[in-house]
Formats: structure tokens, C-alpha cells, sequence
């Protein structure tokens, strides 16, 4: 037996890192790569109308760019994507920069980064769902409007509709964007900017040619978490779009609701490929290995 460990005692030491990632590579392969290539083999399925045979056509990712109603639904996508992302970018910066440079405790700056944090230990269900009675037409906003005589009759605009999407995207994933700008912020050096404000700089130049650069890599992992969790939601676009929003998650459910999963597969690798082209696109343009 002794013999018998000694003998593997080498090679467990050459092969002992593959060893130690084995486990982990098995659970993505299964659980990650494994559903996106069975999802990337139906996406070539033959649909005859009623369900789908084995075959290998290109016909399904030719739909996506001949069907008016998908290319609409992929610019819906990246219309709601893009303004979540500036909101939460503005929101992010000026909370970030609150944190960092208007608070002198630091015990005080991680206390109000932590309370930032409180509404995240709720489900994100019960966080979108509560924007209907606040925003609802008989809603506590258009309550309050009312009754301070801003409007006559409730905004019917602030429930199931891209507004009231937004508004839950904002609320949801603002943290996401605070979280890797707050910890950027955080390592700026301070004597940057006093040298700076030595030199004659205005807050404003301070602002855009300083902390702005420097946070470069906080607003590419901000940008990268944001983006991805909103071309990748489904549930607010269902509950609070009421259906006016049609974007490409709405799409696929309903082809998934006739039975087109070929189709519906194709979609999904295409908006897969679109993410990771953004992905790919921020990576090669701000190194963000650095704050990971």
C-alpha cells in the first residue's frame, strides 16, 4: 500500500491543480456549457408547424433578421438595456462618489454602503411587484400628485408600460453599478487631486480628467452586470410592461407558448452572441482583470 503511494505520490503532485479545478469544470460543463450547446443543436431543429424533427437548417436564425417584429423586439431590448444602463450609471456615480468623498468616517462609509445594500436581502420578485401599488393609477404617486394639485386625472403612463420596466430595472440593479464604482472610488489616491486643485483645476476638470479615467474599470464591470441582467430578465417585462414592451425575452416566450423552439433556441443564441460581443467590446477596451 505504502508502495502503491509513493508510486502516485508524483503525479499527484504534477496533476494536483487539474485535480483541485476538476469538480468545479464538471459542475459548469454540466450545468453551463452542457444547456447552451443542447440549446445551440435545437436552434437548427426543423419546425413543420406543429413540432420539431431532427435536421440541421439555417432557416430559424434567417427568420430573426427577415421578421420586422423580431428586429423590433431586439431594439426594444436595447433601447430599455441602454437607458437602465445611464441611469444607473448617473445614480451609481453619484452615490459612489457621496460615499467616497463627502463621507470622512470610514466606518460611516461602510455603514451607508451596507444600508445601499438592505433592499437586496429581499426577493427581486417582491421588490418589482412593489412598484404596482405605488405606481398603479389609483397608486399612491398619482394619489399624492393629485392631492397636492399637480395633476386632475391619474398618469395612466407609470404602470405596464417601458416606464414602469425601467423604473423597476433602476431600482433592482443600481447597486450593481454602485458596488464596483464605490470600490474603484475607494482606491483613488488623494493626492492626485489636491495636486490638481494646487495646480488651478476647477471640480469640474477634477471630475472628468481624473476620477472619470480612473473609474474606468468600475463603470466596465458595472456596465457588463447591468446590461446582462437586463437583456437577460424576463419576469418585470411580463408583470409590468402589461405586454407593451416587446422585447426579444417576450418574443421567445411566446414561441415557446406555440411550440416554436426551434425558433425560440435561435433567438436565445443570438442574444447570447450579442452579449458577449459587449463583453468582449468593454474587455479589450478597459482591462478590468484588475478589479476582479
Amino acid at each position: 500500500m505504502n508502495a502503491a503511494v509513493s508510486a502516485l505520490t508524483p503525479y499527484l503532485k504534477r496533476y494536483s491543480s487539474a485535480l483541485q479545478v476538476t469538480p468545479l469544470s464538471v459542475v459548469l460543463l454540466l450545468f453551463l456549457v452542457g444547456p447552451v450547446i443542447v440549446i445551440l443543436i435545437f436552434s437548427f431543429y426543423i419546425f413543420n408547424g406543429f413540432f420539431m424533427e431532427p435536421g440541421f437548417v439555417t432557416d430559424n436564425y434567417e427568420g430573426i433578421f427577415t421578421s420586422f417584429n423580431t428586429l423590433e423586439a431586439y431594439l426594444a431590448t436595447f433601447k430599455i438595456a441602454a437607458i437602465t444602463w445611464a441611469v444607473t450609471l448617473v445614480f451609481g456615480f453619484i452615490l459612489s462618489y457621496y460615499f467616497v468623498f463627502d463621507i470622512i468616517a470610514f466606518r460611516w462609509k461602510i455603514f451607508l454602503f451596507l444600508l445601499s445594500v438592505v433592499p437586496f436581502w429581499t426577493s427581486g420578485v417582491v421588490r418589482m411587484i412593489s412598484w404596482i401599488p405605488f405606481l398603479g393609477k389609483e397608486g399612491l404617486l398619482n394619489r399624492a400628485l393629485q392631492g397636492i394639485g399637480v395633476i386632475d386625472d391619474p398618469l395612466e403612463f407609470l404602470l405596464f408600460s417601458e416606464f414602469a420596466v425601467i423604473v423597476s430595472y433602476v431600482h433592482m440593479y443600481t447597486l450593481f453599478m454602485v458596488a464596483p464604482l464605490f470600490n474603484v472610488m475607494a482606491k483613488i489616491d488623494r493626492s492626485l487631486i489636491e495636486a490638481a486643485r494646487d495646480s488651478g483645476a476647477s471640480a469640474i476638470q477634477i471630475f472628468f480628467n481624473i476620477i472619470v479615467p480612473l473609474c474606468k474599470p468600475g463603470i466596465a464591470i458595472g456596465t457588463i452586470f447591468v446590461v446582462a441582467l437586463v437583456m437577460g430578465d424576463f419576469v418585470s417585462i411580463r408583470v409590468l410592461s402589461g405586454g407593451q414592451a416587446g422585447t426579444v425575452l417576450m418574443s421567445m416566450r411566446n414561441q415557446v407558448d406555440v411550440l416554436q423552439y426551434p425558433f425560440a433556441c435561435a433567438s436565445a443564441v443570438l442574444l447570447l452572441i450579442v452579449l458577449l460581443m459587449i463583453v468582449g467590446g468593454i474587455m479589450s477596451v478597459v482591462d478590468v482583470r484588475k478589479q476582479l
